[in-house]
């Protein structure tokens, strides 16, 4: 540890000077000395270390009491680890003497107060602050890291506040302090010293704009928390009273990760001493935070609740569709929250609106709905789930209006995965987007920003720009199972479609026909579809583009082909991009173990429908259960699915993001 202070000795009158606890002060021997000098001794109170530093290729240490060399090369150090009790309680003695000993030349004294100083934060990450050996200053990732974390308070605690409670520059709620970061300054000594000296607390200017910090009185009221740092403030002069050892702080966060902003905020303070002009700081000590980032969860966590809309259209009603949803989410043993339809507009696409996630620090988590910039009808029903333990962050297109690929089916998230000795344990996030190199939609900037600085979660970018909607939910879904790989990946695949038809003609059901039972819809026979040299086309056509993402999901997940399940479906062409041609059943909403499967309405064999005899036989001998759920008019002939109609709210990891190494 280097010394912190230079305090020069005086022959002619003791000098006193204060020094702060667990800090070296440099003592200097060599200023004022008297004529004749070679050697010196230094003595001192008990409660001081002292110690004589010095270059042992010049001067050898001396014997017993021996005094030491006065050699340029030699400092002394002098330091303690208690605040004192009394002003200039502690003592430290130079005694000068010429080359034959005897006689001190002379004599310099040096009267120290000391004092404890020190800002302190959950460094450790165990829930609550106290003093660290470790490094304040930085923060490090992984099981072994230390550093301070910082949630961006986007709840609402109060029904007073508007918004999110990051947006009051007062405290609304005493519980909203649960949502903020614990720091507490220790300024233990006598008080005289603190009556010659200023304790500063301060921001760097680009990290005073994304937190606030509040300072905590004494008592219960609201107005006894005070917002002394923030984004109109850099500084604050710590009020300490009488006698007080500790003043506690709590810290805000006010943003989250993004492109210009990596995370990581610094708060230090400062003892000045005002018998220096200037000013000068005697001491400061400086803490890091990290603002806790925006986490997604995977279909593999399990859920708590199920959100759909209510909606009365041009399309009728989908009560049906909502008695199915009630029926699975029981069966899940999962919540279920209907968006009635004054709060959706008739808008019924919820996972296009948002996402679930969450952040966490180590003393609180709590969930945090990501809202899409799609703005349609659902725009403002994100903002009404806003509530105390329940946050709200959205990211805004500026210039241009949204496209298709910014709806929240286009953003999924795989299970936890290795890749080549590297571990997602939070899986990565899988982003649609256009093909590499070529034009076409994106996902907007500023959210694949947002979703790129968050770190944790490595995202991926696929290619759905050749779907009609674009949503990588219309090709691929992820199933949890009960082996030892965890998950399964589920793609799409017009090929496996076309062998199965192929399989039931060879078996002589070529006249069992697609779409049996549905009205105002014209069969296709498995011959006739067979014979159809355009959806054929069609389908193949779409299977390159999947299987250009089936290798990039195998490169980037570390998967295999055993982790892969291909579920029959078909697609044809409008214009220059796919949609489903029968009800896409990998677009399905996963509860644990129950599937929430959109009806293919497939042909009849045996009075049973072969594509969910297909798929059944793929899943539950994984230990899932299929329930298929009729969609095609309120959500299929729409050009959506179950998924797309759903949204589901899912427990957090049990695994800290912190112990990530990214």
């Amino acid at each position: 540890m280097a010394p912190q202070r230079v305090v020069k000795l005086s022959l002619k009158k003791p000098t006193s000077a204060v020094c702060v606890a667990g800090v070296e002060t440099l003592v200097d021997i060599h200023s004022d000395v008297p004529k004749g000098t070679k050697n010196f001794d230094v003595s001192g109170s008990s409660k001081l270390d002292i110690f004589v530093a010095y270059d042992s290729t010049r001067v050898t240490e001396p014997a017993g009491k021996a005094p030491w060399p006065l050699d340029t090369s030699v400092e002394v150090i002098v330091s303690t680890d208690k605040a004192s009790k009394d002003f200039n309680d502690l003592k430290v003695t130079v005694a000068y003497f010429g080359a034959e000993g005897g006689e001190a030349l002379g004599r310099s004294v040096l009267l120290l107060t000391c004092v404890d100083v020190s800002l302190d934060v959950d460094t450790d990450r165990v829930g609550k602050v106290r003093r660290s050996g470790r490094d304040k200053k930085t923060w490090r990732w992984g099981p072994e890291g230390h550093g301070a974390i910082l949630l961006v308070n986007c709840d609402k605690d109060s029904d007073n506040s508007v918004g999110p409670d990051l947006q009051n520059s007062r405290l609304m709620s005493l519980e909203d302090l649960q949502d903020m970061s614990p720091m507490v300054l220790s300024c233990d000594g006598p008080d005289e010293v603190f009556r010659s000296h200023r304790l500063v607390l301060k921001a760097p200017w680009p990290d005073a704009r994304r937190l606030r910090v509040f300072c905590a009185q004494g008592g219960d009221p609201l107005s006894d928390y005070q917002q002394v740092l923030g984004p109109q403030r850099r500084s604050h002069e710590v009020e300490r009273q009488p006698g007080q050892r500790q003043v506690p702080f709590y810290v805000e966060g006010l943003a989250f990760p993004d492109a210009e902003f990596p995370g990581l905020v610094s708060l230090s303070v400062s003892l000045m001493d005002t018998g220096t002009l200037p000013e000068e700081p005697l001491f400061t000590d400086t803490v890091a935070f990290r603002v806790a980032p925006w986490i997604m969860t995977p279909n593999t966590q399990p859920p708590l609740e199920l959100y759909v809309c209510s909606v009365m259209d041009a399309h009728g009603s989908n009560k049906k569709f909502l008695d199915d949803m009630a029926h699975l989410a029981s069966k899940a043993n999962c919540k279920l929250v209907i968006c009635p339809r004054v709060d959706n507009r008739n808008d019924r696409w919820i996972q296009d609106e948002m996402e679930f996630g969450y952040v966490e620090a180590p003393h609180k988590s709590f969930p945090v709905v990501l809202d899409s910039p799609r703005d349609r009808g659902l725009r403002d029903f994100p903002k009404k789930i806003l509530g105390p333990d329940f946050g709200y962050v959205t990211r805004e297109i500026l210039y241009g209006g949204p496209s298709g690929l910014d709806s929240f089916g286009n953003l999924d998230v795989s299970p936890p995965v290795a890749v080549g000795g590297r571990e997602y344990p939070l899986g990565r996030i899988l982003v649609g987007d256009r093909f590499p190199k070529s034009v076409g939609r994106r996902m907007a900037k500023v959210v694949r920003d947002f979703l790129w600085a968050q770190q944790v979660q490595a995202p991926v970018q696929l290619y759905s720009d050749w779907l009609s909607v674009g949503h990588v939910d219309e090709f691929l879904s992820f199933v949890p199972t009960s082996d030892q790989k965890g998950f399964r990946l589920l793609l799409a695949s017009p090929s496996a479609c076309l062998r199965l038809f192929q399989e039931k003609r060879d078996q002589g059901h070529g006249e069992a026909a697609q779409f049996e039972g549905l009205k105002d819809q014209a069969q296709r026979s498995i011959n006739d579809l067979l014979a159809d040299k355009r959806l054929r086309s069609d389908s193949l056509y779409v299977q390159r583009c999947i299987d250009w993402n089936r290798e990039v999901l195998k490169r980037e997940l570390g998967l295999a082909e055993a982790d892969i399940v291909d579920i029959p479906q078909l697609f044809s062409l409008q214009g220059t991009r796919a949609e489903a041609f029968f009800p896409d059943m990998v677009n399905m909403v996963v509860l644990g173990q129950y599937l929430g499967i959109p009806k293919p309405y497939g042909p009849v064999i045996n009075g049973r429908c072969c594509l969910e005899e297909e798929v059944r036989a793929l899943l539950e001998p994984l230990g899932l259960h299929c329930v298929f759920v009729d969609d095609f008019l309120s959500y299929h002939k729409l050009l959506g699915e179950v998924h797309c109609g759903t949204n589901v709210r899912r427990k957090p990891f049990p695994f800290k993001w912190w112990h990530v190494v990214p």
